[in-house]
């Protein structure tokens, strides 16, 4: 014989776990320090000067590649 659910219960369970995944997802993205994000921002910063820097034509004008 079949296992009876309460599919009210069966919902909210499955709503509770696609919650928690969400939120891990949210923690990973959003859950880094000021100090982390504006160090991550200087060290961009510093790759585009590097590579703009070794440019062979100068740097490309309208974000167009020649």
């Amino acid at each position: 014989m079949a296992e009876i659910i309460n599919l009210r219960m069966a919902r909210k369970a499955r709503a509770r776990k696609e919650a928690a995944t969400q939120a891990q997802a949210n923690r990973a993205r959003h859950g880094q320090t000021k100090a982390q994000k504006q160090q991550a921002s200087a060290e961009q910063e510093r790759i585009t000067r590097i590579v703009d820097g070794a440019r062979l034509e100068g740097p490309v004008e309208g974000g167009e590649d020649r």
